[in-house]
């Protein structure tokens, strides 16, 4: 096909750019619906397989274990392999665990089958930044991710507020693991429309490889300054009190609260999932979802904003401060709980927002590359470790009491580092509260 004949289609025109940007984003929406597959259900999961809590904290282990890996040997497979094909096997990764999980009668058959899914979906989600800022660059890039990330939470948001809804209509919880493995085959087939459409990008407009990045180069990491290193402790230990809390707050809402599961509605089934949508607050998967609600309607605010502000450190100090109310207050009351996760979600916009743009910061531009690529590895010692944590405390104390201290706690050791954060930033002349340089 030739240039002419494409007209308004061209690869060079806003319109080609943004259509393969809605494939590019719908990558990975399957692998965020799955992901959260696992909490959204986790009581029906209890009930049917026999788990206890601890073994839904474990299935969150299994991912992180892979995903830690994979920051090893991701970049690897991307040079060797280029972004198209990466991205293809990375989904094909993502597909075989949904399944194997859908397929499992077993817990360790669904231990494999989230360290495969897990191995697939962080690659993926790597390799999805890359392929963005092959498309898009100055002014716009900043935008591309923001409707990149906004669109793959979507399969977040459905996969709380449907997932039981499924498994209760259709009267089988492994219809709802199914249909989790149905959106992964979706973004599998998105990710064909994506290969056509780079393929002949490529070929008209000469598109350069972008870098994988997120890669470790040992060397580097003794020229890290102290800020750099509170920056990462700050990431394990924020991170750990918002996606572990997550991977059980439906059953801590339906044990603790007596919230529903799903929402009582009639009618056929695509109505009940919008009754469902729009009765949110009132299902326990549907309040666990206001936190990624909160991120996906305000993070390209919030990242507009601390670009005009600065201000980075002081309101990751914000953000580390508001978590402790927030556990502590679903930990030791029965006030509603609605309020504290509304908190939260402004922590969880506020703290990314200010936090992962800092790095480049504060780190020279040649070593950008591993100190993502380890702070991405250690971020997820933590999101292994304490979803663990969360199970066991829960089922050895037999309330979430216990848990929510712990969450609370890690919000206290976040704002230690953040505090230290600040003071190291205005020793150093204060990069990071500094706002945008006025443009000329």
């Amino acid at each position: 096909m030739t240039t002419d004949t494409l007209g308004a289609f061209h690869p060079s025109t806003r319109l080609y750019r943004f259509t393969i940007l809605l494939f590019i984003s719908l990558l990975a929406f399957g692998s965020y619906f799955a992901y959260d597959s696992i909490g959204a259900l986790g009581p029906t999961l209890m009930r049917e397989l026999h788990l206890d809590r601890s073994d839904i904290g474990n299935l969150y282990t299994a991912y992180s274990v892979a995903a830690i890996g994979i920051v090893f040997f991701g970049g690897m497979l991307y040079d060797v392999l280029g972004p198209r094909r990466a991205s293809l096997l990375f989904s094909l990764l993502v597909l075989i665990g949904a399944v194997m999980v859908a397929m499992a009668k077993t817990k360790w058959m669904l231990f494999t089958g989230r360290l495969v899914f897990g191995a697939g979906s962080e690659a993926l989600i790597v390799v999805q930044s890359a392929i963005v800022s092959r498309w898009f660059k100055g002014k716009e890039i900043a935008m591309a991710f923001g409707i990149t990330l906004t669109i793959s939470r979507i399969g977040t948001l459905f996969s709380f507020n449907i997932e039981e809804l499924i498994a209760t209509y259709f009267g089988s919880f492994r219809v709802a693991l199914w249909a989790a493995a149905g959106f992964c085959l979706l973004s599998v087939l998105c990710n064909l429309v994506f290969n056509v459409m780079d393929r002949h990008g490529e070929e008209v407009l000469d598109l350069a490889k972008p870098d994988a990045g997120d890669r470790i180069v040992f060397s580097d990491i003794r020229k890290f300054t102290p800020s750099f290193w509170f920056v990462v402790l700050l990431c394990v230990t924020f991170y750990s009190a918002i996606f572990p809390f997550t991977a059980l707050a439906p059953d801590m809402f339906h044990d603790k609260w007596g919230l529903p599961l799903v929402s009582a509605s009639s009618g056929g089934f695509l109505s009940q999932v919008f009754y469902n949508f729009t009765h949110m607050f009132n299902t326990a998967p549907g309040v666990t979802s206001i936190v990624i609600a909160a991120s996906m309607v305000f993070a390209p605010f919030a990242g507009d904003l601390v670009d005009r502000i600065g201000k980075r450190a002081s309101l990751m100090v914000l953000g580390s401060v508001v978590l402790i109310p927030a556990h502590l207050i679903m930990g030791l009351t029965h006030w509603n709980p609605i309020p504290m996760m509304v908190l939260l979600g402004a922590a969880f916009v506020l703290v990314p927002a200010a936090m992962w743009p800092s790095v480049p910061m504060i780190v020279e531009e040649k070593r950008v590359g591993t100190a993502f690529g380890l702070m991405t590895a250690i971020q997820n010692l933590g999101l292994g470790l304490f979803p663990l944590l969360n199970g066991k405390l829960r089922d050895a104390t037999g309330t979430y009491t216990a848990t929510q201290v712990m969450f609370a706690g890690l919000g206290v050791a976040g704002l230690i580092f953040a505090v230290l954060l600040l003071r190291a930033d205005r020793r150093q002349g204060g990069i990071l509260e500094a706002g945008r340089p006025p443009e000329r």
